[in-house]
């Protein structure tokens, strides 16, 4: 199997991961919570490093996720007490959290490969040559296991529980009338998105699992109103940015996680602007549509 295809392989199944709970944060208008994730996860991979002195210990992943969770409780906590809007309480818990990962990694563990730089950007080119081996065999580079992994916890999740996560998303209230929990169902949510998140760091970093959690997913809702097929769209585009960013970063010899973004944004771009449901020329011709057939209506009721 050539480099490339490795490579275009780990994106693509990064990508997927990212985009099946990635619809459902679009549609609870959280997106930018799984920003506060991908970052804050930093803290808890540097606290279970300090207990296992191991970075391949499975602890880091706990502790990455526990963190991931902690974060969400902590944003809303803040919330709830109607002193603070959503994105303030992320303004302060973010930072909070993702500085004393950072402050702790330079006090502590300076001889450590915890590199920031890494986390944030990442650079799925590596990934091929970190090989998961079994009795002997290679099988692979590791990030491609791992991730597929995270991909099918994150599928099963959505399939055992498609019923609950659609309710919940759309009514709360009717959820919580019939028996369903939404706090329940929101923190296996996050939970998703951490785990997904520590699992995406080796590959890609932080800021294209943001890309990859909203891109696609947002895409998606820009074209249909209905949630298995929005689903089915996201996991589509999240494949089609994968490949084409993979290729034409070769094509111009740059980062491929930065052009995977780029192109990533690109499409998103196009589809808010030319989606024939909810995009941006639709709500323009709409609005003036709406405008003249409201001129022609004060014209006859005026008389003029």
């Amino acid at each position: 199997m050539s480099m490339i295809t490795q490579i275009t392989l780990v994106s693509v199944v990064v990508a997927v991961a990212c985009a099946l709970p990635g619809v459902f944060l679009v549609l609870r208008g959280t997106t930018m919570v799984s920003d506060a994730i991908t970052h804050t996860v930093l803290l808890g991979i540097v606290l279970a490093f300090f207990v296992t002195q191991d970075l391949r210990s499975p602890l880091l992943v706990v502790g990455a996720t526990l963190v991931g969770v902690a974060t969400v409780w902590a944003i809303e906590a803040l919330q709830q007490t109607k002193l603070l809007s959503n994105d303030a309480a992320i303004g302060i818990v973010f930072p909070l959290f993702f500085s004393i990962a950072i402050i702790l990694i330079t006090r502590h563990a300076g001889n450590v490969h915890l590199d920031v730089d890494a986390v944030l950007m990442g650079e799925v080119a590596f990934a091929p040559f970190r090989r998961f081996v079994f009795m002997g065999m290679d099988l692979g580079p590791r990030a491609l296991w791992s991730m597929l992994g995270i991909l099918v916890v994150n599928a099963t999740f959505i399939f055992l529980f498609y019923k609950e996560l659609k309710i919940t998303t759309f009514d709360a209230g009717f959820a919580a009338a019939i028996g369903f929990s939404p706090a329940l169902i929101h923190y296996g949510l996050m939970t998703l998105v951490s785990l997904t998140a520590v699992g995406a760091y080796d590959s890609v970093g932080s800021i294209l699992v943001v890309g990859f959690m909203v891109g696609p997913p947002l895409a998606a809702f820009l074209l249909t109103d209905r949630l298995h097929v929005m689903i089915i769209i996201a996991v589509a585009m999240a494949i089609v940015n994968s490949v084409l960013g993979v290729q034409f970063a070769f094509f111009f010899n740059t980062t491929i996680a930065g052009m995977i973004a780029v192109i990533t944004g690109v499409t998103t771009l196009s589809i808010f602007v030319l989606s024939p449901k909810k995009g941006l020329i639709k709500a323009t011709l709409n609005r003036k549509r709406e405008q003249r057939k409201l001129n022609q209506r004060i014209r006859q009721e005026t008389g003029a």
